[in-house]
């Protein structure tokens, strides 16, 4: 059975793409961002009517019009509010007090270490969780898939979650809540992502795997996927970038890093004959390299520039090959200028992953 499905916060289109591959019908995609937009109604046979608009200004009954569906068509809601407000970044210290103290680690003096914020920053978009219910509340919706970093089952940002999640148990929904881990839907990459699975006729089971965990081989999953394997063809000059064409202070020390490596490479700790970097005193991403035998880390919307991962050929990744990277079909298209394809990838629901849990639904609401 084909299932309607909107997607609100629709980003990129990863969470479409999965509910798409997952046999439902996408009828509307609402993203705030013009560039995204015109990234969803350039791949249109996936997203349906793509709405620039605010979902703090619609009804559910502006959702159901804009879809195309009646007051009883079944409805399932799906969206990924946006996560800085929750990710662990909301919570450092941006005073010099960490760069202080990595450095006097560094040198053997004893330091204490500073402080995380005890309270994230005053951040409007932490409200879009509870605007996210209030459409599926107010759509009637038959059930939902919600998405979301991790670091929102943190104990600063659970009080969210929860409010959430006990609504929609107060309403009448059976509540599945899951840390979904990519690599073992597919993807070759090592992201995870919070889902609360949501359904009004019964409790939605976790999805099974599809693949095994990187060193963690199972004679009944599929193996991990490499980098190396999702990037394989890309290499090729039609694909280059001029920004992939590192330069700079650190752009010599970024060719010696070994494969899966990072600035550790130019530490004593790995054996440097002429040390350029003490341990600990950077952060771990810092000329962090892909290994083609491993799956990727996490890959950042707003990465710095010398912020990795970079190929292990010593450039940045093609966007190309970061949305190879979420398991994004090939032909698959993204407006906008460099920065603003690496942001709406790097904030991107693995179609893979998001197809899993919108079968999951799915299944449950059918």
């Amino acid at each position: 059975m084909s299932l309607p499905i909107i997607d609100l916060f629709a980003g990129a289109g990863g969470l479409s793409i999965g509910a798409t591959q997952a046999g439902g019908v996408v009828k509307a995609s609402i993203e705030l961002d013009s560039t995204a937009c015109e990234t969803l109604s350039m791949n249109g046979h996936l997203h349906g009517v793509v709405a620039n608009a605010d979902v703090s200004e619609l009804s559910g009954a502006d959702l159901r019009l804009i879809a195309g569906l009646s007051s009883a068509d079944p409805l399932i809601v799906v969206g990924g509010a946006p996560c800085q407000p929750f990710s662990k970044a909301a919570y450092w210290v941006e005073n010099g007090e960490e760069a202080r103290y990595r450095r006097a680690r560094a040198a053997g003096e004893q330091t204490e270490k500073p402080q995380l914020m005890s309270e994230p920053r005053p951040d409007e978009r932490r409200n879009l969780v509870m605007e996210f219910w209030r459409l599926i509340n107010d759509s009637n919706a038959s059930g939902f898939v919600f998405e979301n970093v991790p670091s929102i089952r943190h104990p600063k940002n659970r009080p969210v979650l929860d409010a959430f999640k006990n609504a929609a148990e107060q309403a009448g929904f059976y509540v599945t809540e899951i840390l979904g881990k990519a690599v073992e839907h597919g993807v070759a990459q090592k992201r995870e992502r919070v889902f609360l699975l949501g359904s009004k006729a019964r409790q939605p089971e976790v999805p099974a795997a599809t693949h095994s965990l990187p060193g963690k081989e199972n004679q009944y999953l599929l193996p991990t996927l490499s980098t190396g394997e999702a990037l394989d063809g890309f290499d090729h000059k039609r694909f280059f970038e001029p920004e992939e064409v590192v330069q700079g202070r650190w752009a010599d020390h970024l060719k010696s890093v070994p494969p899966g490596g990072n600035y550790k490479a130019h530490t004593a700790w790995a054996g440097h004959p002429n040390p350029t970097f003490v341990t600990e005193t950077r952060f771990w991403n810092f000329l962090l390299k892909l290994d083609p035998a491993k799956p990727s880390w996490t890959l950042a919307a707003t990465p710095g520039p010398w912020t990795g991962p970079f190929h292990w050929n010593s450039r940045r990744l093609r966007t190309v090959e970061m949305a190879a990277l979420q398991g994004f079909p090939t032909d698959y298209k993204l407006s906008g200028s460099r920065r603003e394809r690496v942001r709406q990838l790097g904030n991107a629901v693995p179609p893979p992953l998001a197809r899993a849990m919108v079968a999951a639904v799915m299944e449950s609401v059918a």
